[in-house]
């Protein structure tokens, strides 16, 4: 009988989960489940401090419902909701409202979200306390709308009083009027459905001639909900300004406050309609308001070509896309023919600010929305997802895998022609080796199959049409104006666009001030003369002859030539020295861009990893040390004490850092909001300037709240940001918490950045793609624009090239669109068939080199480090198709493990547990992976000589380069051997 019961409250509750999802609130409701485990707990409460509680909520009642139960599951969640103020959901689950009942509060909800932006206006601490004493919050909601009042000022406040509000009793309208009213808020009051000679107890019934009106599609209310992914009640964050063309080009499509609340009430008062009726009603359900060159540009995609967009950062281009997907959707199902649309991007974080700031608001009442990436965990597969929704956003390498798939005729595939649109987020990456052109060749090759087709009187397969948007397509690496032209209209031929379509933005274009600030060299650098004399020594040491300064760009391009080259031929006296000078340049570099102390710190940080290297966890064995690595050692450590002393002494501190803070006290003093991004080169300058800034007080004193972002990779030895983290880290900076971002290139081009007025390259060497990024991150009236230049940047010269590009780029656009149409289209044809035959002869080469490599047992893996033989080929096994693994006992006893607490728990079937080394030379071969149980020692190729027939590769950093088919990692088979180990068991 319990059990039947508990199936009935399972599907009560599964029922409910979008409801709940709104009203629960899941740090309160934890604190009273005692039945969840302690680890579970964590995770839920990580969740929704990271992701926010619309995530966190499903995650909580996916534990709540795990079976089997506990006794008193469902009790205990009623009460828990009960006693933390969460009434009206508690209610919910209970059953506790009359249909009648739900919907009148519905109604109530949705007339407090089109009021918002008045309702913020209230006495928030009066407001606060009267609803208090009558029972509208309990305690906890009090101390948050509090700490809201008193860390963001009174709006805030009152946004987070709302949002309690409609969270407790389902009857708490005409309460919350009579609050109003108390509180000398009678405008609002009267707004809100009340009149001058009504009473408490009518308030209910005055208020709905609201109530009495049909609703239609909820497309506004809900994509304000979910406007910043948190799927729960949200209200609009407002603010006025004397003149609204001053407004940021993002805001609401280019709507005021007032027109948004007028279009708002008016959808509300228009009637229900069929799917089939808001197909037809166009774009004008969702409310996206384009400004006049938007609609320009966007005008032959509405028609169903494919185009390239290319405008400013800033000026609206994803909002643009938005706009032809929901026209797209709409006009093929009125035509009643099936319409999926593909978002692609570049980046993992992308994914998730396309989805929760433009698309999902927008399209969800109407359309289903989902986003796949690397970080998602679905349970089901990309085909699914794409099967079951109207809209996929997904990072660009998800479709290809998914298209090589079918291509293999494999289950799990994607076709293209099951895609009606494809819109191409930075589509200046459609170039030779980028994923997007990988999917698009596959388009170009259909395409041309389908004249073929037609001209045999054949079905032809359906493509999709594809929109690309971009800031700037660049000129790649021309010089002339005919070159420039050249590349543009290479891209426009891989994506196969009719034309490409720019506008001037001229009176939405925010003024920039420009600035070139110079740094005077040095008169002394003993410091950094200590580094150069210590690289001169290795120099000798290892017979090197630089023809390069020590420290630029071009010496470090040459001594990690000179370290590949090195590792392939077996020189390994070159090869540990030249990776020994990367880190004195860089730790030149540092002295000349941040402090010498950082500069210190970094190199001393390297020197004892690599030691660390060289002994074994349990000390049991030593590993062997060259002559070499013994000289390299005692050669820092004979300079270290000097490098001590002189970074101690700030009269030889370069002049880099006092030009930027002067910049950064003049530009912030100077203004009553100051909102600023620093662009440097390196993850290492980043954190360093953070610190920096963090730790002077000069900066704290003038309200400036630093704090660094940097990109998710693992190709620096500095430990990558997750999504998460960039997430917090922009929502800080978007809620005024933060308001100084010290960045690497992660922040150029595609992040959704609040906008700035204050932007400095500070030495940082770009080209005009990424000046064109960075300088469109100042979108905030009266910005500036201030380059730094420090030493051996030669920053001003590489900008004053970048001007002259971008004026050649800018030109060549404008040529491209007064081509002759006849002419563009042969040009374009020319190119797709020139890129056809490329990508032919590409292909032919890699299956001639796949036969010729076809066998496992022809490749040998060298350790990079000593070069001792380690395994073949037939050793290694795939598993999932990405990553390769040697279980055998023999490849066990030539490796340390050691652990790394840094690495974070993926919740998946794998997990990364530390990393392996070589036990003769403590060379790093890769990591220790946690398989469904199993320990499996996973191999990156890069820290390994390949040989292959006898012949060394002599690039080979990815496993796709080394074209070789491994066999499939056989899970029975190795826990079949595992179990029969007695001393595994």
């Amino acid at each position: 009988m319990a059990s039947e019961q508990d199936d009935v409250n399972l599907r009560l509750i599964e029922d409910l989960t979008p409801r709940l999802r709104e009203l629960i609130v899941v740090e309160r409701v934890l604190d009273h489940l005692d039945f969840i485990k302690n680890d579970v707990r964590e995770k839920i409460r990580q969740k929704a401090k990271t992701e926010g509680d619309l995530s966190a909520v499903d995650l909580l009642i996916a534990s709540i419902t795990k079976k089997p139960h506990s006794p008193g599951w469902f009790s205990a969640f009623v009460d828990a909701l009960s006693n933390t103020g969460l009434i009206h959901a508690a209610e919910c689950i209970q059953l506790n409202q009359k249909p009648e009942e739900e919907a009148e509060n519905e109604y109530c909800v949705k007339l407090i979200q089109i009021l918002s932006p008045s309702l913020v206006e209230m006495k928030t601490v009066d407001v606060c306390l009267k609803c208090f004493s009558s029972g509208l919050l309990n305690q906890d909601d009090k101390e948050l709308i509090e700490a809201a009042i008193q860390n963001h000022g009174s709006r805030s406040g009152a946004r987070e009083l709302l949002r309690a509000i409609v969270r407790g009793h389902s009857r708490w309208f005409s309460t919350f009027l009579s609050v109003l009213r108390d509180t000398g808020h009678q405008h609002l009051y009267e707004l809100t459905g009340g009149s001058s000679d009504c009473d408490n107890k009518g308030c209910d019934e005055k208020m709905c001639s609201f109530k009495d009106e049909p609703t239609g599609s909820d497309v506004t209310m809900e994509s304000q909900a979910e406007a910043d992914g948190s799927g729960s009640i949200e209200f609009m964050e407002t603010s006025t300004t004397e003149n609204p063309q001053d407004e940021d080009l993002y805001a609401a499509g280019g709507q005021s406050s007032e027109s948004r609340l007028q279009s708002n009430s008016m959808e509300l008062s228009q009637p229900a309609g069929t799917d089939s009726e808001a197909a037809t009603r166009g774009p004008e359900t969702a409310h996206i308001v384009l400004r006049d060159y938007q609609k320009d540009v966007a005008g032959p995609a509405l028609e169903g070509e494919n185009i390239i967009i290319c405008l400013p950062t800033g000026s609206g281009k994803t909002r643009v896309a938005v706009y032809i997907t929901k026209t797209h959707l709409d006009s093929r199902r009125a035509e009643k023919r099936p319409g999926k649309v593909v978002v692609l991007v570049n980046k993992v974080p992308l994914v998730e600010q396309h989805y929760s700031s433009e698309f999902l608001p927008f399209l969800k009442p109407t359309y289903k929305v989902e986003r796949v990436s690397g970080d998602c965990q679905h349970k089901i597969s990309f085909t699914e997802i794409v099967k079951r929704n109207d809209v996929i956003i997904c990072t660009a390498q998800i479709l290809e895998n998914y298209l090589e798939r079918s291509n293999s005729e494999e289950d799990e595939g994607v076709n293209l022609s099951d895609l009606s649109l494809i819109v191409i987020d930075e589509c200046h990456h459609t170039q030779k080796g980028e994923v997007y052109n990988h999917i698009m060749m596959r388009y170009l090759k259909q395409k041309h199959k389908n004249f073929r087709l037609k001209k045999e009187l054949k079905e032809q397969v359906p493509l999709p049409q594809i929109l690309g948007l971009t800031a700037s397509p660049g000129v790649g690496e021309a010089t002339t104006m005919e070159q420039a032209k050249e590349h543009i209209l290479r891209i426009c031929a891989n994506l196969d666009a009719v034309n490409i379509m720019s506008k001037s933005i001229g009176e939405f274009r925010k003024d920039q001030r420009t600035k070139i600030v110079t740094v005077e060299d040095r008169k002394q650098d003993p410091f950094g003369d200590v580094i150069k004399n210590i690289m001169n020594a290795i120099h000798v040491h290892a017979d090197l002859s630089p023809n390069c300064d020590l420290g630029s760009q071009n010496y470090e391009q040459w001594i990690i030539q000179k370290e590949r080259t090195a590792a392939t031929e077996e020189d390994h006296k070159v090869r540990v020295c030249a990776e020994h000078l990367r880190q004195y340049s860089e730790g030149l570099n540092l002295s000349n861009t941040i402090r010498m102390h950082d500069s210190l710190s970094f190199l001393n940080k390297y020197q004892e990893d690599a030691l660390k290297k060289k002994a074994t966890p349990e000390d049991e064995e030593s590993i062997q040390i060259t002559d070499s690595e013994r000289f390299l050692f005692s050669l820092f450590r004979e300079n270290k004490e000097e490098l001590q002393r002189l970074a101690k002494m700030p009269q030889y501190e370069n002049d880099s850092l006092s030009k930027l803070r002067s910049n950064i006290l003049q530009e912030f003093s100077s203004r009553d909001t100051a909102r600023g991004i620093i662009f440097t080169k390196t993850r290492r300058s980043a954190l360093a300037l953070t610190q920096w800034i963090q730790e002077n007080p000069k900066f704290a004193d003038i309200g400036v709240k630093a704090s660094y972002i940097i990109g998710g990779g693992d190709q620096s030895v500095v430990k990558p940001m997750t999504s998460a983290e960039q997430k917090d880290v922009l929502n800080k900076f978007g809620k005024g918490d933060v308001n100084l971002l010290i960045a690497t290139s992660v922040a150029e081009e595609g992040l959704d950045i609040p906008e700035c007025n204050i932007v400095i390259q500070y030495g940082q060497l770009t080209n005009e793609i990424a000046m064109i990024q960075a300088r469109g991150r100042g979108r905030a009236k009266d910005s500036s624009y201030i380059l730094i230049e420090v030493k051996g940047s030669a920053v001003s010269e590489k900008e004053c090239v970048n001007e002259f590009r971008i004026n050649m780029m800018n030109k060549a656009i404008d040529k491209i669109r007064a081509m002759i149409r006849e002419d563009y289209n042969k040009k374009i044809e020319d190119l797709q068939y020139q890129s056809i035959m490329e990508e032919m002869v590409r292909m032919k080469k890699k299956r001639q080199s796949e036969i010729k490599n076809e066998s496992p047992s022809d490749v040998q893996f060298n350790c990079r480090g000593c070069s001792q033989p380690v395994c073949t080929g037939e050793d290694v096994q795939v598993i999932e198709n990405v990553h390769r693994v040697n279980v055998t006992a023999e490849f066990k006893e030539l490796f340390n493990q050691t652990e790394n607490a840094s690495l974070q728990e993926r919740l998946l079937d794998y997990e990364t547990k530390g990393f392996i080394s070589c036990k003769r030379c403590g060379q790093k071969w890769g990591s220790m992976m946690f398989y469904k149980g199993i320990d499996c020692p996973c191999l990156h190729v890069k820290n390994f000589v390949v040989t292959v027939s006898g012949k060394k590769i002599t690039k080979c950093t990815k496993w796709k380069d080394l074209a070789v088919k491994f066999s499939p990692f056989d899970y029975a088979e190795n826990a079949r051997r595992l179990m029969l180990d007695d001393e595994y068991l």
